[in-house]
């Protein structure tokens, strides 16, 4: 397979995943906790590097995810102290990611670990670094761990579907219901990290954050069945990807900036052009009840 292939199936990957995650984020008006963990993940690759003094394994994986577990945890702890959840996020965020960037600056030396890896990732760099696997041949493990990550994300979302659906619209009634409330928050957070970390070496978190958040956004326009939004975001986030691909090509730019601006044309067509909640559509039914 071609070079620009194995970037777009990779990042199409990214999409997909950050797409199916980012639906339940938005739904529950957890948008940023993505912004977040994308960032506070860097904290955990750090502090797992200091330990081992090793740029590769699963430990890296291991701390990212504690990080992750660890943004939530705290973000769920002040917010339960009667403080804003958005700025509860705001407060956990800027701190971990801020003890991440000073111990890169004091601690790792030369180490491959930087902040422009860390916002923009290396996506050009994930077709050189290969495994061999049956039948298939030489495959990127990027895209490998990838598409794991993507089987767990569809196979979590459909055994949990229903409790996931129900505390997403209407917590009370899953409570009254008996489902555990924190247990599924835990693991969807748990989930939020997962897919983070997988995406956020090859991407970078400025492109985990804009496939969480935009792809979801712009499905929430065109649909108002859980399913379809479902579908829609996962979509958006491959169309993203390719168009995005391409703009980089085109004017030999940062691909993953270009997969980001992509998701941002998507959400403007939605917002316009959503016939149920596209600003036209709107526009021309207001116009229609003062004529009528």
């Amino acid at each position: 397979m071609t070079y620009t292939a194995w970037i777009i199936i990779t990042a199409s990957l990214v999409g997909l995943s950050c797409g199916l995650i980012g639906v339940f984020l938005v739904l529950r008006k957890m948008a940023m906790m993505s912004d977040a963990i994308s960032h506070t993940v860097l904290l955990g690759i750090v502090v797992a590097y200091l330990m081992t003094r090793e740029l590769s394994g699963p430990h890296m994986l291991i701390g990212a995810i504690l990080a992750g577990l660890l943004t939530a945890f705290l973000v769920q702890w002040l917010h339960n102290l009667d403080l804003e959840l958005h700025a509860s996020m705001g407060i956990v965020f800027t701190t971990l990611f801020a003890i991440g960037v000073i111990l890169i600056s004091t601690s790792i030396g030369n180490a491959h670990l930087d902040i422009q890896h860390a916002l923009m990732g290396e996506i050009t760099f994930v077709p050189f670094h290969t495994m061999e696997l049956p039948i298939v041949g030489a495959v990127p493990v990027t895209t490998v761990m990838l598409a794991v990550v993507l089987l767990i994300v569809v196979i979590t979302i459909i055994v949990f579907y229903k409790e996931w659906k129900i505390t997403s619209f209407d917590p009370a009634l899953a409570a009254s219901l008996g489902i555990p409330i924190v247990f599924m928050h835990y693991l969807f957070m748990s989930l939020v990290s997962i897919t983070t970390v997988a995406a956020f070496d090859a991407v970078g978190a400025i492109m985990v954050v804009a496939m969480l958040i935009t792809p979801a956004a712009s499905a929430y326009l065109w649909t108002d069945k859980l399913s379809i939004m479902l579908l829609l975001s996962s979509s958006f986030g491959v169309i993203s990807a390719i168009i995005g691909y391409y703009i980089a090509a085109w004017i030999d730019t940062s691909i993953s900036g270009s997969m980001a601006f992509a998701t941002g044309i998507i959400f403007i067509i939605s917002f316009l052009l959503s016939p149920t909640h596209g600003f036209l559509s709107r526009s021309l039914g207001k116009q229609r009840n003062q004529f009528s």
